[in-house]
C-alpha cells in the first residue's frame, strides 16, 4: 500500500488512527530553509480535534516530533521525518466493527483487500487522523512558498444549504491570515453562525452534514504544468482526493460553467502593469493544465461524516446476513471546517513540488 504523492518533493504518510504514532516523511525539501515552529504549530492547531462542541472530543496535542531533516530549525537536505504520538484512543468503541462494517466507511473494502487483517480502529490508515501529518508537510510548504511570494489560503464555502461569500478575484495574504485566525473559517461571520447552527442541529439529531471548501493560491508564476495527463489540475486532484471524505473537486467556476455561454465563460486577456492578466478568472488560473499567473482557485466537496449515532443497516461478515449497527465513539458532526487547513496543506505541498520542478529541484 502506497500513501505518497509528489515528484521532486515526495510526501509519504504513515500510521493508523489508534496506533502508537502517525507521521510523514518528506524527501526533496530544499536545504537551508528555516522552519518557524511557532507558526507551524499554530497551523496544526487549526485542524486539531477537541477544540469545540462542533468537532470530536478526542483530545490530542498534535505536537510534531522531528526525527530527521532539521538541524537547529533549518532543513539540511536529508529526508524530513516527523511523527505525532497518539494519546487519546478509545479502541474499545470499535470492537463491534470487526464484524459489522460501517456504512460509507472503508471497513468493508479494507476487509476484502487485506483479508480481515487491516487495523480499522478509529478508521485505521483511512482515518481523518492521518491529515495531521499532511498538515506538517503543508505547513512547511506554506512557509517556503511565502518566501517566494506564493500564498495559499482557504475558507469554508458552504455547509449544507448555507453559503459563505466567495473569495475576491485577487485574494490577499492578509485576507488568508484573517480567515485562518478565526475560530470558524469563513469570510462572512453571519453566514458562519448559520453554518454552525446547521452542524449543531445535525448533532442533536444524531446525524451529520457536509460542506465545500474554497482554496486559492496567489503569486504562482505563469507557465508551470503540462498538458493532458500531468497538468496542474491532475497533480492537485491526485493529492486532494487523498484527503479522507473528499468526494468532489472543481477548478475555477467548475461545474457552474456549464450554465454559461462561451461568451460569458471566457476570461478576456488584458495588460496590467506590464503583465498579461485576465479580467475574470473563471478558468481558476489554469489553461491547458498550465498556470496563467492568475490565482489558482479550486473547491473541494467534503461528504457528511459517515460515523453517525443513528441505527444503520449493515451486515455481519461472519454470519453473512443483514445486521443493525449503532456506532459508538467520538465523531465530528461535520468534518468540513476542520478540513480547511488540510486542503491548504495539500494544495501548498503540490504547488511547492511544481515550483521545484520549474527550478530543476532547487531555488
Amino acid at each position: 500500500m502506497s500513501s505518497e504523492f509528489g515528484k521532486l518533493l515526495r510526501v509519504s504518510v504513515f500510521g493508523q488512527s489508534h496506533g502508537r504514532a502517525i507521521g510523514v516523511n518528506i524527501d526533496g525539501l530544499p536545504a537551508g530553509e528555516a522552519i518557524d515552529m511557532e507558526e507551524l504549530n499554530a497551523f496544526l492547531d487549526r485542524r486539531k480535534p477537541g477544540k469545540s462542541h462542533l468537532s470530536t472530543m478526542r483530545k490530542e496535542s498534535d505536537t510534531p516530533v522531528f526525527l530527521s531533516g532539521l538541524e537547529n530549525g533549518i532543513t539540511c537536505g536529508a529526508p524530513l521525518c516527523a511523527i505525532i504520538e497518539n494519546s487519546d484512543q478509545h479502541s474499545s468503541d470499535y470492537s463491534e466493527l470487526a464484524d459489522k462494517p460501517r456504512p460509507s466507511h472503508a471497513d468493508y473494502t479494507a476487509w476484502v483487500k487485506w483479508g480481515g487483517q487491516a487495523d480499522m480502529r478509529g478508521g485505521g490508515h483511512f482515518s481523518g487522523r492521518l491529515t495531521a501529518p499532511l498538515c506538517i508537510a503543508g505547513g512547511i510548504a506554506k512557509q517556503i512558498l511565502a518566501r517566494r511570494g506564493v500564498y495559499v489560503g482557504a475558507h469554508l464555502a458552504s455547509v449544507g444549504t448555507e453559503n459563505d461569500s466567495a473569495f475576491p478575484l485577487h485574494p490577499t495574504a492578509a485576507l488568508f491570515d484573517e480567515v485562518a485566525a478565526k475560530p470558524f473559517p469563513v469570510l462572512d461571520d453571519q453566514a458562519g453562525e448559520r453554518m454552525q447552527a446547521l452542524i449543531l442541529e445535525a448533532r442533536e439529531h444524531l446525524d451529520s452534514v457536509g460542506g465545500v471548501i474554497e482554496c486559492a493560491a496567489t503569486g504562482m508564476p505563469a507557465g508551470l504544468g503540462d498538458p493532458m495527463f500531468d497538468g496542474i489540475e491532475n497533480r492537485l486532484a491526485a493529492a486532494l482526493f487523498g484527503i479522507p471524505a473528499v468526494k468532489g473537486l472543481e477548478f475555477g467556476l467548475g461545474f457552474g460553467s456549464v450554465r454559461l455561454h462561451g461568451s460569458e465563460n471566457n476570461d478576456p486577456f488584458t495588460v496590467e502593469n506590464g503583465q498579461i492578466v485576465t479580467e475574470s478568472n473563471r478558468a481558476g488560473g489554469i489553461l491547458g493544465g498550465i498556470t496563467t499567473g492568475m490565482p489558482v482557485t479550486l473547491r473541494v466537496a467534503i461528504k457528511p461524516t459517515p460515523s453517525i449515532s443513528q441505527a444503520q443497516r449493515t451486515v455481519s461478515l461472519l454470519a453473512m446476513e443483514p445486521a443493525e449497527l449503532v456506532i459508538r465513539g467520538r465523531h465530528d458532526p461535520c468534518i468540513a471546517h476542520r478540513a480547511v487547513p488540510v486542503v491548504e496543506a495539500v494544495t501548498a505541498t503540490v504547488l511547492l513540488d511544481l515550483l521545484l520542478e520549474g527550478h530543476h529541484g532547487t531555488f
